[in-house]
């Protein structure tokens, strides 16, 4: 209920500021002090205005509890924002690992304790108290890893340099996050809490993959790429590299949680779960996409046109409130139809944006995810073949998955041996 809150609120925080920073060439100490307070300064606004507006939100949901939660769990968005500025100077330096230990550390031992205050009785705040104490875990272990000290200064002209680039990725983001959430708040609203429910759990499971694996890759790519700025040959090559990567490991994942989902929800979340399962399909096919759209999104980044990415996510969400509202009388799985039609408007924008800062061509695209589209989807059929079978959703699950790795490689190695 508090996601689309709270994914609003974080966007203001961030403010593009990091993005900003890692693209930034001749970054110094006073850039990353700047930032760093004004991101704190923000979240205690932010979270202020969070506060007083918990019995509002409360009241839209009909749900009194939201209010002490929300007021509770909204201290995330302090936390975090002390966090920011260490992440984006670890990223610039590549230095991942460090990252992901602090990320599974937090998680680990957050979970731990989130699940023995819910097997406690503690319901909802287990979650509450789970996600606060995540997220302080893992800001104190980034300021001990990244081992920076801010500086007592705050330069109106570096605020001013960083702010142009990012104000611009801020608006994106906050359209791109309205976007997202407005499907749960419109379903939750329109249609039954049931319907919602299958809606929620297929989003959750389609989007998991896609979005956490792409999300690694740009996170690792966009700091290299920003190094190669201005070599245009090099740069080009690398984007063309890395989105044949990306796509190469994210298109059959997403294929095959496609073909395998009705085993997939069987074991996961139980027979009663099973009307998901066309949701989840189509969701599917609708998120294998992200890795072209944020990729092409990053070379706008690189190239420092923030106010062409700004423009692109502008005619982008015209189109997609424009298929969310004309579907919505239709019902909930024409909704879901409704994100594979975007996904498509969103390649061709982002492409077409991409392409008037550099010599990357439609062609050039097509050309590196046709193999690639087309060995997926093979793959795909074989795995659904597979389901068919008469045997246990287990049996199904393990035998779908090893025929399509198996098909997949086997092909690829041919694929590479012929060339």
């Amino acid at each position: 209920m508090l996601s689309i809150f709270l994914a609003i609120a974080q966007t203001f925080i961030d403010s593009g500021f990091a993005n900003a920073l890692i693209q930034k060439k001749n970054r110094t100490e006073v850039d990353y002090s700047t930032v760093f307070y004004f991101n704190i300064v923000v979240s205690f606004l932010i979270y202020l205005l969070l506060y007083i507006s918990a019995p509002s939100i409360a009241s839209f949901y009909n749900e009194n509890a939201l209010v002490s939660i929300t007021r509770i769990v909204g201290l995330t968005l302090i936390i975090n924002s002390l966090g920011i500025v260490q992440q984006a100077k670890m990223t610039v330096v590549l230095d991942f690992k460090r990252l992901a230990m602090a990320s599974f550390i937090s998680v680990f031992i957050s979970g731990l304790i989130g699940v023995w205050m819910a097997y406690a009785g503690m319901g909802v705040w287990a979650l509450v108290y789970q996600s606060l104490l995540n997220n302080l875990l893992r800001v104190c272990l980034i300021w001990v890893f990244s081992g920076w000290k801010s500086m007592l200064v705050f330069s109106k002209e570096s605020f001013l340099s960083l702010f142009s680039f990012g104000s611009k990725l801020l608006l994106s983001s906050l359209l791109h996050t309205l976007y997202t959430n407005l499907y749960t708040l419109i379903i939750g609203k329109k249609f039954s809490a049931g319907e919602l429910g299958l809606y929620n759990r297929a989003f959750t499971l389609a989007q998991f993959p896609s979005t956490n694996l792409t999300n690694i890759i740009v996170r690792a790519v966009y700091p290299i790429q920003c190094r190669l700025q201005d070599d245009a040959e090099q740069l080009n090559w690398m984007f063309l590299k890395y989105l044949r990567m990306a796509c190469y490991i994210i298109f059959p994942i997403m294929v095959g949680f496609c073909a395998l989902a009705e085993p997939l929800v069987r074991i996961l979340l139980t027979d009663k779960w099973l009307q998901a399962v066309p949701l989840l399909q189509i969701m599917c096919i609708a998120f294998m996409w992200d890795p072209v759209m944020k990729i092409n999104h990053n070379m706008l980044n690189v190239k420092g046109r923030s106010d062409h990415f700004l423009y692109a996510e502008i005619l982008k969400k015209i189109i997609a409130f424009s298929i969310l509202f004309a579907t919505i009388p239709f019902g909930v799985k024409v909704m879901c139809m409704g994100l594979i039609l975007y996904s498509f408007f969103d390649m061709g924008i982002i492409m077409y944006y991409c392409k008037k800062l550099t010599d990357i061509s439609y062609g050039d695209q097509m050309k590196s995810l046709f193999p690639v589209t087309i060995l997926s989807f093979s793959m795909g059929a074989i795995v659904y073949g597979v389901t068919l079978f008469d045997v246990s959703p287990f049996c199904k699950l393990i035998a779908g998955f090893l025929s399509g790795m198996g098909y997949y490689l086997l092909i690829s190695y041919l694929f590479v041996s012929m060339s």
